[in-house]
């Protein structure tokens, strides 16, 4: 059984004609010098594996840290992440309706322009019609005027067929007209 401090303070040694017995005075302090010995070796074990369980502690808590720091790193980069890509996505999907909307208006413009030029080519086809009809009734006026002029020169009235080169049928003068052959 160890020696405790309280065996040391209640140790008694028994008198000798010179004070205490020698022999007990040395046994106990050998006894004492053993236990205080493994004491002190036992004592200098536990601190040492404190020391290293403390060293160990500390590298844990670094650790431990270190990975908290990195988790939040790691936190923030994907919330930047997830941003910038969410910023992207809205760039991509702001152009995209941007050239969309680009290519309804030039279509729209397109369409607008198309719709103006049917208009004019309808307004010159209206016009063409219009000077045409004018010009044919002026040429009809013209002929007119110039019939009887034309059949004195010729020796016909209208409605007679000429000889030769047309065809004379009574009183009635048909000429050939574009794409037609003329009849013998």
């Amino acid at each position: 059984m160890p020696l405790t401090p309280l065996d040391i303070h209640n140790k008694e040694f028994r008198k000798a004609f010179r004070g205490y017995a020698e022999n007990e005075v040395d046994d106990f302090l050998d006894e004492v010098v053993r236990d205080f010995e493994a004491l002190l070796k036992e004592n200098v074990a536990v601190k040492d594996e404190l020391r290293r369980a403390g060293e160990q502690l500390d590298q844990y808590r670094n650790l431990e840290e270190t990975l908290n720091k990195t988790l939040i790193v790691a936190q923030e980069t994907a919330e930047e992440v997830k941003e910038a890509a969410r910023k992207e996505a809205e760039l991509v999907v702001r152009e995209a309706r941007e050239k969309a909307e680009a290519i309804l208006r030039e279509a729209q413009a397109r369409a607008e322009e198309a719709s103006r030029q049917l208009e004019e080519l309808q307004r010159e086809a209206h016009q063409f019609r219009v000077r045409m009809r004018s010009f044919l009734q002026a040429q009809l006026a013209l002929f007119s005027e110039q019939e009887p002029a034309i059949e004195a020169a010729t020796g016909l009235r209208r409605g007679s067929r000429p000889a030769a080169g047309g065809e004379a049928d009574g009183d009635t003068i048909r000429l050939a007209g574009p794409g037609e052959e003329k009849a013998d």
